[in-house]
Order: structure tokens, then C-alpha cells, then sequence
């Protein structure tokens, strides 16, 4: 391992160091954009590449002892968990068109990765030439994306017909809650992925930031929300429910946040999920160690307020990783109460596959502890093909109004759009 002082360094030095890495077959970036406002912690600022990931399970039940195989046990893992794996999970399966062909699960070991500290810069595995080879590396002068206006794959007319579909299924006590997703679209796209990220992560700084890059497969996320974390032995989850548009003023600004906290209806999505959070991580708990530290927070980040609760809880000794993931995904903010019977729904209302959006993207470090957050204010790039995907969501209840629901979306659209440089075209 090297270290080196981040004193030492040029102020532009991740910048480079993403654009050297993104050569790799198997390139992740964590980043945390100095933004230590969750309860449950943020993303460590990570780097890893590889050029091949020989043996890389592809199945939750092989997690285990990929993680735990020699020489490689002292060596994180970097990964990520589509939401389609819920058809090996449950009984479920998805007809819907996918543009994408992502791996159920992935996750790799490096050949080389970066560990940012405080102070200083961890350089770790195969190190010789590396930091010289990122300081040579030169970072592209900004240019503007040409990105044509994206499609709605699910016209504003069928999205708001599907909305009120889903409260008709929560009269009938077929669901309480379900999270109706849809998507924006691009084709034939040529597109810089990291010139996309250093743009998405500039207008919309998140705590659960990252680059992906699966071969010709790229996410670039902005995520805001802790899917599932456990360091020494307590596990936390930090469902999102809840959102608001920031205010122009500092006056308007804390008089939506306190619209936010104080709306019955944001309130009831929040708690919904915070119950069947608090009922999946008891699969894995000691007993009677499950709890809520903090219930509706309100946290601000550049374009909203978000309703975000916390849940924690102690680990059975002997729990692994695969063990919690079949506890707890997908995670319930992306899917609704109840869960099987909200999946079921969603395949039936939604009009494409998510693919990585409301899956999941984090790692594992070798004393086992883990980060993972929820693939959402993201964007999915195909470069082989050139498509383009957009996906948002939001929360139906009973009380839900299908225009408002859709405004919704657009507003967490946002930040991607103006990354992008582009609009969507509801034509």
C-alpha cells in the first residue's frame, strides 16, 4: 500500500483518476461530495478497476464464498444488484422490454483501488506506475452534451390512468402502498459517461454518489438514499418517502420543508415503509434489538427536501451478506406494501424492466462491513447501442392525486436533465 498526502496532490486529482479508471472493463467510483448529514453515514470515497473479474458470482447463494475466497479475503468487493434478481428471490418473473442486459448481480475484485482519508490517499493491490499513469492522465475541457429531448416510454396520459388504476387496487386491500416508476428514453446516443457524472454530481451533490462501468454498461448516480449499511455488527437501512421542491428564498425554502414534515399523507408513505423495513430486518436481528433512531428527518439536497427515516438493528451471529439481501430486497421504498403483492403490480403497470434502477450499487470491505445504497436519480448508458434511460418514480397511496404524482417525477428528474443538458419531450 502506498500513501501519499492529499496535499501532495493536484486539486483536480479524482477527476483524473476516474478518467484513468474508466478504461477498465470493471471500473466503480463512490463518492460522498462531503455530505455527512444520514444517520446512517455516507459512501467512503472509493476507486476500484479491474480488467477481468474471474469467478464473480452470479447468484446471491455464491456471495459467501466469493467474499470470503483466498488470496482474495483481504481485498474489498465492489458490486451491484439489479432489481430483477426479486424473480430469484419470489415467485416472480418479467415480461416487460429491457434495452439493457446488466447481469442479475455483479461484483468484482480489484486489480487496483483508491481509498480517499482525511488526509491522505491509500493506494492499494497493484500500485507501481499507478499514481504516475493518473497524473499524466489529462481531463477533457468541459463541452455541453448533445442529448436529444427524451421520450416518455409511458405517455402522460397512460402514467396518470395507471396511477389511478393503482388506487383502485388499494380500495380493493390488494396493496397499501406501490412505487410507480417510469421511464425517459434516448437512442442512438453518443455520450461521455464521465464528463455525465462530473456534470450530474456537480448540480446534484448526493452522499450515495457513483460511477459504474460494467463493459459497455454505464450508471451514473446521484443517490441520496442508504439501501442497507452494517459495520460491527448493527445493520441500517434509511427508506426515503417523502419529497418537496426547495424553495427559492431561505423564508419559502424552510416553509416547504416544514409543508413536508407536517403533510398527513407523506407522513403515512414514510411510516408504511418504515413498517415493513422494520419487518424485513427483523429477519436477519437478534431479537428485540430492531429500532427507529430517528423517524421522519427532513434533509435538504439542491433540488428537494426529503422525508427520511432511519431503522436499525443487531445482527444474528453467523448472518451473511446473501442472508440480508434475501431479507431485504428489493427495498421497500422502491416497491410498496406489501412487498410480493406490490412487485406483482408493478410488472403489470410499469411499461419497460428497471434494470440497476432501484437496485443497488455499493461494496464490501474485508472486515466485512458493507455500504449499499438505492440506484435512483441515476442515469443508465448503453455505449455499444447508444440507449439512454431515465427512470423516476413515486409513491401512490389512496390519497395520491395522478397529476401531482407525476410533477413528482419530473422534479426528481431534474438534476439529471440538466446534467444532461436536455428536456423531455411529453409529446
Amino acid at each position: 500500500m502506498l500513501r501519499i498526502p492529499l496535499t501532495d496532490l493536484p486539486t483536480n486529482f479524482s477527476a483524473r483518476a476516474l478518467q484513468w479508471a474508466a478504461q477498465f472493463p470493471h471500473c466503480a467510483y463512490y463518492e460522498h461530495n462531503d455530505l455527512q448529514q444520514s444517520a446512517a453515514g455516507t459512501f467512503s470515497r472509493l476507486l476500484a478497476v479491474a480488467s477481468a473479474a474471474p469467478g464473480a458470482p452470479t447468484a446471491l447463494g455464491e456471495l459467501p464464498a466469493y467474499l470470503g475466497a483466498t488470496p482474495n479475503q483481504s481485498r474489498p468487493s465492489f458490486g451491484f444488484i439489479t432489481y430483477d434478481i426479486k424473480n430469484k428471490l419470489e415467485a416472480l418473473s418479467s415480461h416487460n422490454p429491457s434495452n439493457f442486459d446488466w447481469p442479475a448481480l455483479h461484483f468484482f475484485q480489484p486489480e487496483t483501488w483508491l481509498r480517499w482519508q482525511p488526509d491522505t490517499l491509500e493506494l492499494h493491490g497493484r500500485t507501481a506506475g499507478v499514481l504516475a499513469a493518473i497524473l499524466m492522465t489529462a481531463v477533457p475541457a468541459a463541452a455541453p452534451a448533445t442529448v436529444p429531448p427524451l421520450r416518455p416510454r409511458m405517455p402522460r396520459a397512460d402514467y396518470l390512468g395507471a396511477v389511478e388504476a393503482v388506487r383502485e387496487d388499494i380500495l380493493n386491500g390488494e396493496v397499501y402502498e406501490l412505487n410507480l416508476c417510469q421511464e425517459f428514453y434516448a437512442e442512438n446516443v453518443a455520450l461521455d459517461p464521465v464528463a455525465a457524472f462530473w456534470r450530474l454530481n456537480e448540480v446534484s451533490p448526493a452522499p450515495y454518489a457513483g460511477f459504474l462501468r460494467y463493459h459497455d454498461h454505464y450508471l451514473l448516480c446521484a443517490s441520496p438514499e442508504c439501501f442497507i449499511t452494517q459495520q460491527q455488527g448493527i445493520i441500517t437501512s434509511q427508506p426515503i418517502k417523502g419529497t418537496r421542491r426547495r424553495g427559492a428564498t431561505p423564508a419559502e425554502d424552510e416553509a416547504q420543508r416544514l409543508a413536508l414534515l407536517h403533510d398527513e399523507k407523506e407522513r403515512a408513505e414514510n411510516l408504511m415503509i418504515v413498517d415493513l423495513v422494520r419487518n424485513d430486518l427483523a429477519r436477519v436481528a437478534q431479537p428485540g434489538t430492531v429500532r427507529v433512531p430517528e423517524l421522519f428527518g427532513t434533509y435538504g439536497f439542491r433540488h428537494v427536501w426529503q422525508l427520511i427515516s432511519t431503522v436499525a438493528a443487531d445482527l444474528k451471529p453467523g448472518v451473511d451478506l446473501a442472508d440480508i439481501l434475501r431479507a431485504t430486497f428489493p427495498m421497500g421504498s422502491m416497491t410498496g406494501a406489501p412487498k410480493i403483492r406490490a412487485m406483482q403490480l408493478i410488472e403489470q403497470y410499469e411499461a419497460t424492466r428497471r434494470g440497476l434502477y432501484s437496485g443497488s450499487f455499493g461494496y464490501v470491505l474485508p472486515d466485512g462491513s458493507f455500504n449499499f445504497n438505492v440506484v435512483i436519480r441515476s442515469l443508465q448508458y448503453r455505449a455499444d447501442t447508444g440507449y439512454l434511460s431515465l427512470q423516476v418514480g413515486s409513491a401512490i397511496t389512496y390519497d395520491s392525486v395522478p397529476a401531482q404524482e407525476y410533477q413528482e417525477c419530473l422534479l426528481k428528474a431534474q438534476g439529471v436533465l440538466e446534467a444532461l443538458g436536455t428536456i423531455i419531450n411529453e409529446q
